[in-house]
């Protein structure tokens, strides 16, 4: 936990956007994976964390807005629990800790919302979440999305979008972590280990800090599926491995990164095209963060560059706006350039992208720009991923080469020579400073010459 201010603080911050009604947090439960007592890893809601610290299953809060009761709900462990899980603090000496003085029982919740008129919820991502509503308020699970208060959400997507020091110094514990895990796999991965023996150590490394994974790993030889959680491929000499992995504290701060390396010593020269080509478009895009610049605006930047990079080896054609503007670039980049990042590696993406990435605009229709999870202008102490990626996606290149989707832009006699290349990315963490940005984290292998100098430790 922060310190006990911390949250009076921050739920402080939040009644000030209200003038009455109940807001309602709902915490996670246990999950069963394949029956109740054996259960997933858990993680306790990020709202509930960031509001009201305790990260443990088996809590609800409110805060009551006209009466200005801030109560937490729970039940205190019997002795049956005891005996399986191991003494717990109370309830009442929970609460205390964030500052809260007053609690009731899990039971008290219902009675209480059944009184109130104006109850504001956040949007369900959990099935025990829909079904706690439909018994607390009456609201059956397909209305559920529809009647979350809008208010509620854009408070604190606006709230949880701008971190303290204290949070930007807990993500980068998670960032350094997440860096220690990709220099692992450039200095581990041989030809002849299995996909899953190289995501292996770089679980290791999380699970050493005292955390967890903020995501399931990606570490694959067929880098142009994008969210690619297979790990059952042997690699070889003359492929291309990408990896995408981050850290998560034990307080549940994310750290996310992509990196992309040789199975063998060295890039192939073709890799080595690819490569650079994607690198300088990730580089360029880091240097124009700050705050003020559309995030879009990095991303379209982004997608030229790449267009232009590939039109010098003969894939592409025409002009690069034009071209850009059309939407020839998401054959090769069809998602966005980033993220924000906080307490979830996407983070508040169960709030919904139109509010906490574009501050409630419109999102783009178009293929690959509708990808784009971040389109709003930057502020101090946003948190962001820059991830530019260039993959060549075999069923994706086949559909536009049969419609004749921006043929007038395209190569696809070179494009089919490169079928097989797969796909890579690289990814950084960024803080948005009063002046620029920062990249947070110890420095990771990027360039040519760095990853390969990494690569060499492989084969000592």
């Amino acid at each position: 936990m922060f310190s006990k201010q911390t949250y009076i603080q921050r739920r402080e911050e939040l009644k000030k956007k209200f003038n009455s009604g109940i807001l309602l947090f709902l915490g996670n439960d246990e999950t069963g994976m394949n029956y109740a007592d054996n259960t997933y890893h858990y993680r306790q809601d990020s709202t509930f964390l960031y509001y009201f610290g305790i990260n443990a299953p088996g809590f609800y809060a409110i805060i009551d807005l006209d009466s200005g009761d801030e109560i937490i709900f729970g039940d205190d462990f019997t002795i049956d629990s005891i005996v399986w899980m191991g003494d717990m603090p109370s309830v009442a000496s929970l609460a205390e800790k964030v500052g809260i003085s007053k609690t009731e029982t899990s039971d008290a919740l219902k009675k209480r919302l059944a009184k109130a008129d104006n109850v504001m919820f956040l949007p369900p991502y959990r099935p025990e979440h829909q079904i706690k509503l439909f018994d607390f308020l009456g609201i059956h699970p397909s209305e559920q999305a529809q009647k979350a208060s809008i208010p509620f959400i854009m408070a604190v997507a606006e709230q949880r979008n701008v971190k303290t020091h204290e949070e930007i110094d807990e993500i980068e514990k998670a960032v350094n972590t997440t860096v220690l895990m990709h220099r692992t796999a450039m200095r581990y991965a041989k030809p002849g280990m299995t996909e899953a023996q190289v995501a292996a150590k770089v679980a290791q490394i999380a699970l050493e800090s005292g955390g967890q994974l903020s995501f399931p790993i990606i570490a694959t030889i067929n880098g142009q599926t994008l969210h690619n959680h297979f790990h059952g491929n042997t690699i070889r000499e003359g492929q291309l491995f990408l990896l995408d992995a981050g850290a998560e504290t034990p307080m549940g701060y994310a750290g996310d990164m992509s990196s992309t390396f040789p199975v063998s010593k060295q890039f192939t020269p073709e890799q080595r095209d690819i490569y650079e080509v994607c690198l300088k478009a990730h580089n360029a895009a880091i240097d124009m963060l700050k705050p003020g610049l559309h995030f879009r605006d990095a991303h379209l930047l982004a997608a030229r560059i790449i267009f232009d990079g590939l039109k010098s080896f003969g894939f592409t054609k025409g002009n690069t706006d034009d071209a850009v503007a059309n939407g020839a670039h998401a054959l090769f980049f069809p998602c966005g350039l980033g993220h924000l990042m906080g307490l979830d590696v996407h983070d508040m993406e169960n709030l919904g992208e139109q509010w906490v990435g574009y501050g409630g605009e419109p999102k783009s229709t178009q293929f690959g720009l509708k990808s784009l999870r971040l389109g709003r202008e930057l502020k101090p102490g946003y948190v962001l991923t820059v991830e530019p990626g260039i993959y060549f996606i075999p069923q994706l290149i086949d559909l536009w080469q049969k419609n004749g989707t921006n043929k007038e832009f395209l190569n696809f006699d070179k494009i089919n020579t490169y079928r097989d290349f797969s796909g890579l990315r690289n990814e950084e963490d960024i803080l948005i400073t009063q002046d620029g940005h920062r990249i947070l984290g110890e420095p990771l292998a990027k360039s040519v010459a760095d990853v390969e100098a990494e690569r060499k430790y492989a084969f000592e």
